[in-house]
This record gives C-alpha cells, sequence and structure tokens, in this order.
C-alpha cells in the first residue's frame, strides 16, 4: 500500500479579495519534512484585479494543480487552505522568503518558501531505463466499455521474435500512473524494461482519472480497477504480436489484490504474479501495518495496544455502519476520546473530522471489508507471490502463508513463494523499512527480484 502524505483529490475554486495581492504573487516552493522524507510543495498564487486564486502541486507525488480552496493575504500574513480546510498553510512574508507552518490531518510541520528553484539534491536512480531499447514502445488507448472510459498506457514489444507472452502491470493503492512513480522512482518503467529485454511483452497504464487515462479515480474501489484490468486483457488479446494464451497479471500491494480478483472471473489469464500482496482483509492488513510501523518507529507496546483497539473500532465502525453520516459521527467521538489529554481542541476535531472522511470514502468502504482469499480460492493458474523481510506495510510472512492457505484451498499446487533478505515494500534494498527511506534509497527495485520474476515466467511457457 502506498501512503501518501497528500492523498486527495480536489475541485474547488479558489478565490479571495486582498488589497496586497501584488506581492505575494509568483510561485513559491519549500520541501516539506515528513517523518524524515523529503517532498517539495509548490504554491502558485496570481492576481487578476485584485482577487487572488492558487493552486498547489506535490511533484514527487505526481499530484499537480491541486486547487487552494481560500486564500487571504493581509501583508505580511499569508493563509492557504486546500481540501475543505484538510490542509492549511499559514506564514509570514519577508523580501522573497515566507516562514510558516504547514497542517495535514492533525499533523503541524514547519514550511518555509521561497520564490525561485527547490533547492534539493537530484535523486541518483541508477536504474533508470537508458537506450538504446532492445524493444518497440508504443503509447496507446483501450476502451474499458463496461465503465465507459478510455485508459492511456505504454506496450513494450521484444524485437526479436513473435507471438510473445505479456503481462500487464497493475499498480497499488492512490492514483498512479503507468510507472507506478513515487519518490522519484519508477518501478514500473524498470519492470517492462527489464522483462522486454527478457523476451516478454508489458503493458502498464495509467490509473483511471490519473495522467492520460479517464474516468474518476476518486469514486472508484478496488472492484471498479479490475475492470480496468479486464479491459487490459481483452485489449492485448486483439494484439497479433501477443500470444493470447500467455497473458499475465502482476500486481504490487493493492494491484496484489485485483490480480487474483481478475483472475478468478477469467480462467484464460495465463498466471498471475503478486508483489508484497496482502492475503488478509484490509482491516485485517491496515492493523497488521499500523503495529509493524508503529513497532519499527519506536512505539511503546503500551502505545501499540492502544493503537491496535482504537484502530480494530474504527474499522469496524466503517465496515459495519452504512450511513455515511452516522459511521462518521462515531469514528470522530472515537478517536477525539482516543487522543492525548494535551492535544489541543482544534486540532482534536480537525484530526477526528479527517480521518471520519477517509474512512467513509468508497474505497477505503470496500477496502476494508474486501478479503483476498475469496478470489484467491477461484485461482486454478500458476501464481508466483514475492515480497521483503523488511515490508512494514504489507508484512510478509503472514500475507504470504495466507495467500498460501487460500490458494491450497482452491487445490492449486502451482505457487511459488518467495521472501527476500532486506527489501521492503517496494522492493528495494532497505535499512529500516519505513516508508521514509524509499526516496533515500538510490535503488528503484531489486535486481535479483527482477531475475527471479523473468526467470519464472520464462518457465511458464514451457
Amino acid at each position: 500500500m502506498k501512503q501518501h502524505f497528500l492523498g486527495f483529490s480536489l475541485l474547488f475554486l479558489a478565490l479571495s479579495f486582498s488589497a496586497n495581492a501584488q506581492s505575494i504573487t509568483g510561485d513559491w516552493q519549500g520541501v516539506l519534512n515528513v517523518a524524515g522524507t523529503e517532498l517539495p510543495l509548490v504554491f502558485h498564487i496570481k492576481d487578476s484585479d485584485n482577487i487572488l486564486d492558487a493552486t498547489m502541486d506535490s511533484p514527487d507525488q505526481n499530484v499537480m494543480n491541486i486547487p487552494v480552496s481560500a486564500i487571504t493575504f493581509d501583508d505580511p500574513k499569508l493563509h492557504l487552505e486546500a481540501g475543505n480546510g484538510a490542509i492549511v498553510y499559514e506564514g509570514v512574508l519577508t523580501g522573497d522568503s515566507i516562514t510558516g507552518t504547514f497542517r495535514q490531518n492533525g499533523m503541524t510541520l514547519p514550511l518555509n518558501l521561497h520564490k525561485g528553484g527547490i533547492k534539493k539534491n537530484i535523486p541518483v536512480r541508477p536504474q533508470e531505463p537508458k537506450p538504446p531499447f532492445p524493444y518497440k514502445s508504443e503509447d496507446l488507448s483501450f476502451m474499458n466499455k463496461k465503465a465507459g472510459i478510455t485508459l492511456s498506457g505504454t506496450l513494450t514489444i521484444p524485437d526479436e521474435g513473435s507471438h510473445f507472452p505479456a503481462v500487464i502491470l497493475i499498480s497499488g493503492s492512490g492514483p498512479q500512473d503507468r510507472d507506478e512513480t513515487l519518490f522519484g522512482h519508477r518501478p514500473f518503467w524498470v519492470i517492462a524494461d527489464y522483462l522486454s529485454r527478457n523476451g516478454i511483452a508489458v503493458l502498464r497504464f495509467d490509473d483511471r482519472g490519473t495522467a492520460k487515462s479517464g474516468g474518476n479515480f476518486t469514486t472508484a474501489t478496488t472492484a471498479d480497477f479490475a475492470t480496468d484490468v479486464a479491459a487490459a486483457v481483452e485489449y492485448l488479446k486483439r494484439r497479433k504480436e501477443i500470444n493470447a494464451g500467455k497473458i499475465g497479471l502482476a500486481g504490487h500491494s493493492e494491484g496484489g489484490i485485483i490480480a487474483p480478483m481478475v483472475a478468478a472471473s477469467n480462467k484464460n489469464i495465463a498466471f498471475i504474479i503478486l508483489l508484497a500482496a496482502p492475503g488478509v482483509d484490509g482491516a485485517a492488513l491496515l492493523v497488521m501495518q499500523n503495529d509493524a510501523l508503529g513497532k519499527a518507529e519506536g512505539l511503546s507496546p503500551e502505545q501499540l495496544a492502544m493503537a491496535k483497539a482504537t484502530n480494530e473500532a474504527l474499522y469496524k465502525i466503517a465496515i459495519n455502519t452504512g450511513n455515511d453520516s452516522l459511521a462518521q459521527r462515531l469514528i470522530r467521538e472515537k478517536l477525539s476520546a482516543a487522543m492525548p489529554a494535551d492535544v489541543p481542541e482544534a486540532r482534536r476535531q480537525q484530526a477526528a473530522e479527517a480521518q471520519a472522511q477517509a474512512l467513509t470514502g468508497p474505497w477505503m468502504r470496500y477496502f476494508l471489508a474486501n478479503d483476498p482469499a475469496k478470489y484467491l480460492k477461484e485461482v486454478h493458474c500458476p501464481v508466483l507471490a514475492l515480497d521483503g523481510t523488511k515490508d512494514l506495510q504489507v508484512p510478509a510472512e503472514k500475507n504470504i502463508e495466507a495467500i498460501k492457505a487460500a490458494l491450497g484451498a482452491a487445490g492449486n499446487k502451482r505457487v511459488t513463494t518467495r521472501i527476500f533478505p532486506g527489501l521492503n515494500h517496494l522492493f528495494q534494498e532497505a535499512g529500516t523499512g519505513l516508508p521514509n527511506e524509499y526516496g533515500k534509497i538510490e535503488e528503484t527495485f531489486s535486481p535479483q527480484a527482477l531475475q527471479f520474476m523473468a526467470n519464472w515466467i520464462k518457465k511458464q511457457e514451457q
């Protein structure tokens, strides 16, 4: 599961009147430090006849032009809001610098802005594919007729040979482009490059409502994303270069839930690859994830126990209370009561409201209740499940065991699993496994895992 600090899509108009707007206009850029991870943010402030409007970018997360829903500037004080108050930035202008604070979901962090380029080291990504490429790369689009949307992607096809086996890459949670871009890494491009250099065609595509794909991401659930993958399968079956009987699916994180959902209903899927895939329902996974992350961050046993009890109660409300208003009220009450007494009331209410909204969204409600075992028990094609010992988001041992148990219940004996020592949720060689390392690590995807995947796919052709 990819956790984004800025995980939302907004459609708010940002208008405000100010007599001093001219001096605040321009591009204001800074770097937010989130649990040790540098996250660049950019505010674009414009003025038209003393009316200010603004947008916000999070370049490393590939989230651009987020509308700012409120902006005021009373020289020298600036106030910005996005997400109907979920994000608040307040600062004081001094020349070409703004000193201020950024608040989201009850968290307050320093954020200083300046005009000009972001003062940040360009990350080194040695695995970024470089020419010459021994394969053709074609940008394309295909229809999901069931949803009435057009999806855009890239197909890489080896230069030599014909009638190629093919893999469709399925991204994890959050709006992802075709390369699954995250913190300067593009793992799906690295995977596609490696596999196509080894004789395997690869289709990767932008999630619906993301980059060049149509549709609405914010209203979609995992089941909707599964129909997008099914449409990709139908598209590949029509390509003369592809062996229609050798089309497989490779899903990362949430994509590892989607792959068996599609394979369970389409017996023509040749194989599936599960990369750091959940084997338990969403509520159980998030409890497991929060516990693993909390331990790695040094929380005490008492803090972990309290967090687990609170989270289990919140997820139960989200799953079992169908009425949004009632569920949100119950979540707010439960979370507010669980917060430390020294948390200011305003921050308490803001954090509780943000969680109430997040936990009652369509994607989250579906995810919490969805059990991958239901689909894995219907999968009879060959399955490869991979993970790493330092995956804290989908802890490897428990989830791999759950996947094996579900496939075993289906009588599926064509199952291969591997847990790589030292790899994190993104299949990078990691120190702690915490998400704050993802952007600092130069490696994008373990070469050992890439080779293992390619060799396994080739064996399925025999």
